[in-house]
C-alpha cells in the first residue's frame, strides 16, 4: 500500500535541510522499492505570508490525511511582532494538538566520528546512546489559564498554567517503558516532585505503571540534577521520560553532548503510531540561504519515519548505515567541522548520503 508523506520545508534552512532528506525518500522510491507519495504545503512563516495563518487549513487537513508528517523548522527574527496566535512558532504547537502527538521521541547518539566535535572530553561521551521521551501535548505549554493580565497596584503579570492529567502521564509513560525494553531496560523519569505538586502526581503515575514493567529498572531525578547529570555522565541515561517543558529543555542539552544539535532527529507519535519527524533544531535564520545547514538530522528523522510509522526497519537501518559511512569518509558541515575533515555544504552532504545508500 502506498503511504502519503506531507512535506512541510517550513522557515529559514527547513527548506534546505527538507530537500536534502526527500531526494533520500526518492531514491528509497526508485531504487527499493519504497512506497510513498509525496505532497508539499507550507507552514510557519512562510504560511503567514501566502495565508496570513501558520497553519491554515488546506496545510492542516494534509497533515491529517497523511500518513507521516516530514517537517523542516519554523520562525524568524521577521515574525516576532506578529500577535502571539499568528506567530510561526504556533504551527507546532498547532499540528501536535491536532494530530494527538503525544509522544516524541529524541535519540541522543554520538557517532564515533564526531567523538572530537563534542565539547566535552571524549571519554565522557564515547559510546553515548540515549533516548528521551517527551511529552509533547500537556505541561505549560498547553495549560489553561494562561495570558497577561494587570494586577490591583497597576502592575501587569505574565501566567501560565502547568497541568497534567494521569491519562496524559501514563500514556507517555508506557512509551517510554514500551522502548526501554528494546533497549538496555532502564528509564529514569525526570520531574520535580519535591515542589511542584504536578510532578508528585507524575512520580505517582509512573510508579504506578512501572508495576507492569517489572523487568525495566525505574529510577527518578529532579530535573536539576538530571541537566548537571547529563554533562557530568551521560552515559549512566538509557531512557529518559519528562514532561514538556522539562523536555524541550533536556533535549536540547543532550543534542549539544553529541557535537551538534544539527545531528539529532525526533518522531512525534500519536497512539497509532502515525508520526510528524523533524531535526530537533530552529530555523537558524542567521545561515538561511548560504547552503551550509547541516540536513543530516533530518535525513535521520526519515530514519525514524521508516522504522515507526512506514513499518521499513531495513530502509531505516540503510539510512543510518549510509550516514556513517559518509562521515567515515571525512565529510563534515561546518557545525561539525573539526581539523583533518573536508568542510561540505548542504547539498553535497545530501548527495553524498544518497550515494552512499
Amino acid at each position: 500500500m502506498t503511504k502519503k508523506i506531507a512535506v512541510l520545508p517550513g522557515d529559514g534552512i527547513g527548506p534546505e535541510v527538507t530537500a536534502e532528506a526527500v531526494k533520500v525518500l526518492e531514491r528509497l522510491r526508485r531504487d527499493f522499492g519504497l512506497k510513498i507519495e509525496l505532497e508539499t504545503a507550507p507552514v510557519g512563516g512562510a504560511a503567514y505570508d501566502l495565508h496570513k495563518h501558520p497553519l491554515p487549513d488546506s496545510t492542516l487537513t494534509l497533515a491529517r490525511a497523511a500518513d507521516a508528517v516530514l517537517l523542516g523548522a519554523v520562525g524568524g527574527p521577521q515574525y516576532d511582532t506578529l500577535p502571539r496566535a499568528l506567530r510561526p512558532e504556533k504551527a507546532l504547537l498547532g499540528l501536535r494538538a491536532e494530530l494527538k502527538l503525544f509522544a516524541n521521541l529524541r535519540p541522543a547518539i554520538l557517532y564515533p566520528q564526531l567523538a572530537s566535535a563534542s565539547t566535552l572530553r571524549p571519554e565522557v561521551v564515547a559510546g553515548l546512546d540515549l533516548l528521551i521521551v517527551r511529552e509533547l501535548t500537556g505541561d505549560i505549554y498547553f495549560g489553561e489559564p494562561r495570558g497577561v493580565r494587570v494586577r490591583a497596584d497597576g502592575e501587569r503579570e505574565g501566567f501560565n498554567t502547568m497541568v497534567y492529567a494521569e491519562h496524559e502521564v501514563e500514556r507517555v509513560a508506557r512509551v517510554a517503558f514500551d522502548a526501554a525494553r528494546k533497549r538496555r531496560k532502564k528509564l529514569c523519569s525526570v520531574e520535580k516532585a519535591n515542589v511542584l505538586e504536578t510532578s508528585g502526581l507524575w512520580r505517582e503515575v509512573v510508579i504506578r505503571v512501572a508495576k507492569d514493567y517489572p523487568e525495566i529498572e525505574l529510577s527518578h531525578m529532579y530535573v536539576d540534577n538530571a541537566a548537571m547529570q547529563l554533562v557530568r555522565a551521560p552515559k549512566q541515561f538509557d531512557v529518559i521520560v519528562t514532561g514538556n517543558l522539562f523536555g524541550d529543555i533536556l533535549s536540547d542539552e543532550a543534542a549539544m553532548l553529541t557535537g551538534s544539535i544539527g545531528m539529532l532527529p525526533s518522531a512525534s507519535l500519536d497512539a497509532a503510531d502515525k508520526g510528524m519527524y523533524e531535526p530537533i533544531h530552529g530555523s537558524a535564520p542567521d545561515i538561511a540561504g548560504k547552503g551550509i545547514a547541516n540536513p543530516l538530522a533530518t535525513i535521520l528523522s526519515v530514519a525514524m519515519m521508516l522504522r515507526y510509522t512506514l513499518n521499513a526497519p531495513v530502509l531505516a537501518d540503510k539510512i543510518e548505515q549510509a550516514v556513517s559511512k559518509v562521515l567515515d569518509r571525512g565529510l563534515r558541515t561546518g557545525d561539525i567541522y573539526t581539523e583533518g575533515t573536508k568542510k561540505v555544504g548542504t547539498k553535497e552532504m545530501g548527495d553524498a548520503v544518497v550515494t552512499a545508500l
